[in-house]
């Protein structure tokens, strides 16, 4: 089944003044269970591509559909819905709110979804179990690792059950331990459980750990690698 089907994704920046080219005709599948890394260097549109997937941005042409629902036909508040209930974020800053134990900024998404109390508890208490943090529940994000902070920022990317996790260069602050840590996780997580995962990264370590690699080349595919691994 496919969580992503992008079509002719074409992106231009400052069209009436400076045009610039950002993606150009990009078409890209992404089904259910993938483990695929995104890459490139910069300026390839690997950022606005990403953007575009997690519906944080428009394109100028072309379609994308997620979880089968075409999302640029949404209007902005129905984007911010179909965001909250459809795409797990993971960002290189972790953006935990600092205030929140780890238990509370697991839960927060599904908080603002007003799920029943008893349904985000066990919830909760599931994916924290998962990433080896359910001794650190009562814990503030200033009182863990960056490690345990990014494994925090995975929890609560699962928690409303999305259909894919996009995560954006989620290894990029971590040192090797913690990063190897983070990349067994999500590896279980997608074998497992059949989480799908879209990292953007520049990262080596993740590129080799990725089932399949997509890189861009001047706002357009210029390879795609099917893996074995």
């Amino acid at each position: 089944m496919s969580v992503i089907v992008a079509k002719h994704l074409t992106k231009i920046y400052n069209p009436k003044t400076v045009p610039v080219n950002a993606l150009r005709g990009v078409d890209l599948t992404i089904e259910k269970g993938e483990f695929t890394a995104i890459v490139g260097p910069s300026g390839s549109g690997k950022t606005t591509l990403l953007n575009i997937i997690g519906g944080l941005d428009k394109p100028s042409d072309g379609s994308i559909r997620v979880d089968n629902e075409d999302i640029t036909q949404l209007s902005d508040n129905e984007l911010i819905d179909f965001r909250q209930k459809k795409i797990g974020f993971v960002f290189q800053s972790y953006n935990l709110i600092p205030v929140l134990t780890v238990e509370e900024n697991t839960e927060f998404v599904m908080l603002l979804q007003k799920r029943p109390k008893a349904e985000r508890e066990k919830r909760v208490a599931e994916l924290l179990d998962s990433v080896g943090l359910s001794d650190k529940k009562t814990k503030r994000p200033n009182q863990l690792s960056g490690g345990q902070q990014q494994r925090v920022a995975v929890a609560r990317a699962l928690a409303p059950k999305p259909a894919f996790i996009l995560a954006d260069e989620p290894t990029a602050n971590l040192d090797s331990a913690s990063a190897s840590n983070l990349l067994d996780i999500m590896e279980k997580l997608n074998r497992e459980e059949g989480v799908t995962f879209v990292f953007s990264t520049h990262d080596q370590r993740v590129i080799d750990r990725a089932r399949r690699v997509v890189t861009l080349v001047d706002g357009a595919i210029g390879s795609d690698e099917i893996r074995g691994n």
